[in-house]
């Protein structure tokens, strides 16, 4: 058995992620974690869709976690959303009025995740998006990608993650309109359509 001196950072060798699935869903989601836009407010957008793996079957126990600006561009810097009541120690959700841009949808039965959210503003050079992370089933590290949303077409032209991709391969981070307020994102973990990830060095 070899011993690894673990006081010196430089020696200790990095290790994979551990898988995430199933056993994830145990602690991870929460009550009303799609929720993420404050109860009433004249902005909220919806977002839904699906999250299939390579063969274009839905999956039953992804998590999708968004993380998004506010309308004006700026990250929220309020407390999060898993707040305990000091007293019980239970879980209280979120409190309806502040807005965190930050929530963990669980895919249901069917493989479908939505979420209640404000449309973000922009920041820097980039078009308006909502970060994405999804863990699944087989997934030994979470994979990250954007939402970017329809309707402002300058916008999204000059951005330069998306002007760097081949028309195609750019149509899986932009959402479709479905409505008012509504859009549909699909992440394809592999495959026809593959959903284009990002790599965080």
């Amino acid at each position: 058995m070899t011993k690894i001196d673990t006081s010196a950072p430089d020696d200790v060798l990095p290790t994979p992620s551990h898988t995430v699935g199933p056993f994830y869903g145990y602690a991870l989601p929460f009550p009303g974690g799609g929720d993420i836009a404050p109860i009433g407010h004249p902005d909220t957008i919806t977002l839904q869709g699906y999250v299939y793996d390579g063969e274009g079957r839905p999956l039953p126990d992804a998590l999708v976690e968004l993380w998004g600006a506010d309308p004006q561009g700026d990250v929220p810097q309020v407390d999060g959303s898993l707040r305990r009541d000091p007293a019980t120690g239970g879980h209280l959700g979120r409190n309806g009025v502040e807005f965190t841009g930050w929530g963990r949808i669980q895919t249901d039965a069917n493989g479908h995740w939505y979420a209640r959210t404000l449309r973000p503003g922009a920041r820097g050079r980039s078009a308006p998006y909502l970060s994405v992370c999804v863990f699944a089933r087989g997934l030994l590290v979470h994979l990250f990608t954007r939402i970017y949303l329809p309707g402002d077409s300058t916008a999204l032209a000059a951005d330069p993650l998306l002007a760097g991709l081949d028309e195609r391969r750019r149509a899986t981070l932009i959402a479709a309109e479905q409505g008012e307020a509504a859009y549909r994102f699909d992440i394809r973990l592999q495959g026809e359509g593959e959903t284009v990830f990002l790599e965080f060095r």
